[in-house]
């Protein structure tokens, strides 16, 4: 309030009418200048709503140029005044002022145009154009003459404006006051008693203005009043009111329009200048006048969006102080110098990435300030989205979505709003916004290989790492986070948790425990990756575990019983000739592969030139003929190495009796002494004679079936040392060639003296899993036949 009256304003019409909401209208009244915080009306009340649906909806002001004059309490649902209003600065002159706003909720979104009208209130003082006039009137005016004085202005309208004048008590001017077309009232200076230069050459009188207002205002005016001689015609001007275009933006100095008066008086008397009589302070700071021309030029910039018309009012006056005034009217033209003004006014960021097609997700205001063509606008996005606008209330968008989204495709999106209005040329405007995708947890872990394999070798320390598995899961955190463990199971009837173990984290797999390759040679474990969303999603993958040997067996030797268990003892007749099978080492190993290659040496013997073994097959020959200096009794160590690394060995020994017959052999007691004990000797001697005379009868047999069949016998030994089955031991690997026995079989070797030449013979075994170990097996005669190649036998003969 000014002037000194704000108490008194105050307690005056702090009232506000509530006017009605029709058609999604709601109207309101209030007096300018009103205090911040003032309460124009209850939003809530007038539209039946309840208050705490304000907040739920988001409902605020929305204005063009935003300019918010008004706020909302979400709370009371109160309407109140935000800003100062000035009714002189929003509306000027008009009558009836009025302020357009929007109220906007969200959530469905719903639009109510507002209307708060501005009621004028006296504020402002009536002034003059000028404090102090000079008016110059010759002696020969005559009584009754007039002299117009200009018009006072008060910013305020109707009632509050001018509304009387008062002059100074004098004895030669009354006033008079007087109403232009236009609603404006004007002082007129009456003559009411003639002048008389010599007796008074100037009189000084003072004019004040009056409003209606309550209180009331007023202003002053100083009139010097000059006596001349006469002047008797006043300017007059070519038109009573002016009309004139101008584009918004037009540069400085531009020709607006020029208006013209004449006075019909000579010389002094008719010389005519123009000033501004009334104008708006706006108009003040836009357009000059020539005083000689009465041209009017722009000064400041145009904007037809700050104002679209201006009204102006100017006086011709001649050299003596008679004036006239005429009415400018300056009417602003749109040009599209106005891009489009794109607001995001609410955005759903992040956006989950399992939301259906047709989703909101943003709502988009688009204004423009131009009027008419120039304000119609197209808004849109850019095709490659899975978004578009949808025109909604007015000037607002529905920003939706079109497809279905995957962050794991595209985290995020920038989208491009694009507004061009239908003005020539068109202008446009551009605003990117960023939406992110939230993730969902759909997306289960992958693994890197559809299967694995690791190879372990036998006698690994438990902590060993065997191989890392690893899975991929491309949701996001914890939806990709991947935690690994064992599917429970067995292997060989234990849990799998007491072979293996994996880390949960790096997928690492570790043994628990040592392997070994003769018990078990390989197994499966399945590993189950799980991420850690809600509800996790998992997979499972295969993990081959394959045992390797290593030499972790020594060779164990069959035949002849090793060293320092018993004493053996083979029969060599004296005629052997060179090249002879005299007997043969049989040896196997636990291990596979190389590690269960063997090899013979002999590496010790009492004559050694006279026998040889075989590297591969073990079989112990004669290297040349017998003679009679060789010595009868012959000793031979034989050590047996596998292929391994390193390589493990083991050694026998084996005694052999050249001789035909054990009559023949002297103090056989003496080589027992030499390496066994006596009793060990008796019982080697009983057993050799034992199997020598079984052995003869069986030989005798072999070859009387051979000679009805007219076949020559291949059997050599007359008397044979057997090697019975019980010194086979099961399970050993089969390894073809390096005297490793098949671990499903058991063999009887037989040794025999009859020809020149001797041979080592293996029967083909029998299978234990289908036989009985207390039984005894009876061949077919074609598996007999495949046993003895050669040999005529009869298909009765039992092996046992």
């Amino acid at each position: 309030m000014k002037d000194g009256h704000c108490g008194f304003y105050g307690l005056i019409f702090v009232f506000i009418f509530l006017l009605h909401f029709t058609n999604g209208e709601l109207d309101y009244s209030i007096q300018e200048e009103m205090k911040l915080g003032s309460i124009i009306g209850n939003i809530a009340r007038d539209l039946g709503i309840d208050v705490g649906r304000l907040t739920a909806r988001k409902a605020r002001i929305e204005t063009e140029r935003n300019i918010a004059y008004c706020d909302i309490n979400r709370r009371t649902g109160e309407l109140t005044v935000a800003k100062r209003i000035d009714r002189e600065v929003l509306c000027g002159e008009r009558a009836s002022c009025f302020v357009k706003f929007e109220l906007l909720f969200e959530s469905p979104l719903e639009l109510h145009r507002m209307s708060l009208k501005i009621d004028d209130i006296n504020d402002n003082t009536p002034l003059f154009p000028k404090d102090t006039i000079k008016l110059e009137i010759t002696e020969s005016a005559d009584k009754g003459a007039r002299y117009r004085v200009n018009a006072a202005h008060d910013a305020d309208i109707g009632q509050n404006g001018v509304q009387s004048y008062i002059l100074q008590e004098n004895k030669h001017f009354i006033l008079n006051t007087q109403t232009t077309s236009a609603g404006i009232k004007y002082a007129e200076l009456v003559l009411n008693q003639e002048l008389d230069r010599e007796e008074q050459k100037g009189i000084q009188l003072l004019l004040t203005a009056i409003d209606g207002g309550s209180p009331q205002r007023s202003g002053t005016l100083t009139i010097d009043v000059t006596v001349l001689d006469a002047n008797d015609n006043a300017p007059v001007f070519s038109q009573a009111v002016y009309e004139a275009s101008l584009p918004e933006n037009s540069p400085l100095k531009t020709h607006v329009i020029t208006v013209s008066a004449t006075d019909a008086d000579e010389g002094v008397n008719g010389e005519v200048t123009y000033e501004f009589n009334k104008m708006s302070d706006k108009s003040r700071t836009l357009f000059s006048l020539d005083q000689k021309t009465g041209d009017v030029t722009v000064i400041g910039d145009i904007d037809f969006e700050e104002g679209s018309k201006y009204e102006i009012y100017i006086e011709a006056k001649d050299g003596y102080g008679l004036s006239t005034d005429t009415k400018v009217i300056i009417c602003i033209t749109d040009a599209n110098d106005n891009a489009p003004i794109i607001s995001v006014k609410s955005l759903t960021n992040p956006v989950p990435e399992n939301v259906s097609p047709g989703t909101e997700v943003g709502i988009i205001n688009v204004q423009d300030m131009d009027s008419e063509q120039n304000r119609q606008i197209r808004c849109f996005i850019q095709h490659n989205m899975p978004f578009k606008l949808i025109p909604s209330i007015k000037n607002y968008y529905s920003l939706v979505t079109t497809d279905k989204l995957d962050r794991e495709l595209m985290p995020h999106y920038n989208i491009t709003i694009t507004a061009i209005d239908e003005g020539s040329p068109p202008l446009s405007s551009l605003n990117t916004v960023q939406v992110a995708i939230a993730d969902v947890n759909d997306n289960p872990p992958v693994f890197e290989e559809q299967s694995y394999s690791s190879y372990v070798p036998e006698n690994n320390k438990p902590g060993h790492s065997l191989c890392s598995v690893k899975a991929h899961d491309p949701d996001w955190r914890q939806n990709g986070t991947v935690i690994y463990s064992l599917l429970p199971g067995e292997v060989n009837g234990a849990p799998v948790s007491s072979y293996l173990s994996v880390n949960g984290d790096t997928g690492v797999i570790q043994s628990v425990r040592s392997f070994d390759y003769e018990q078990f040679r390989t197994f499966k474990v399945y590993v189950i990756a799980r991420d850690n969303g809600s509800p996790p999603l998992s997979s499972n993958v295969t993990v081959s575990v394959l045992i390797t040997d290593v030499n972790d067996n020594t060779p164990q030797i069959l035949y002849p019983t090793p060293e320092g268990n018993s004493f053996m003892t083979e029969l060599v007749p004296k005629d052997a000739q060179g090249g002879s099978l005299v007997s043969k080492v049989i040896a196997v190993d636990g291990d596979s592969g190389q590690n269960a290659w063997l090899s013979y040496q002999i590496i010790k013997s009492t004559d050694p030139g006279l026998f040889k073994i075989d590297l591969h097959s073990g079989e112990i020959r004669t290297q040349r003929d017998i003679s009679d200096s060789d010595n009868m009794k012959q000793n031979i160590v034989v050590a047996v190495k596998d292929n391994g690394q390193p390589s493990l060995s083991a050694t026998c020994s084996m005694f052999l009796l050249i001789s035909d017959n054990l009559a023949e052999v002297p103090e056989l007691k003496d080589m027992a002494d030499e390496d066994s004990s006596s009793k060990l000797t008796s019982y080697l001697i009983i057993a050799l004679v034992s199997v020598s005379t079984f052995f003869l009868t069986f030989i005798i047999i072999i070859l009387g079936l051979r000679f009805c069949r007219r076949k020559k016998p291949r059997l050599l030994f007359d008397g044979a040392v057997a090697i019975p089955s019980s010194y086979l031991p099961p399970n050993y690997a089969d390894v073809d060639g390096t005297g490793t026995l098949r671990s499903a079989y058991n063999y009887d070797a037989y040794l025999t003296t009859g020809s020149r030449t001797s041979d080592f013979k293996f029967v083909t075994s029998y299978n234990d899993n289908t036989l009985p170990a207390d039984q005894t097996l009876r061949k077919n005669p074609t598996d007999f036949e495949e046993v003895f190649g050669d040999l005529d036998v009869s298909p009765e003969v039992g092996i046992i």
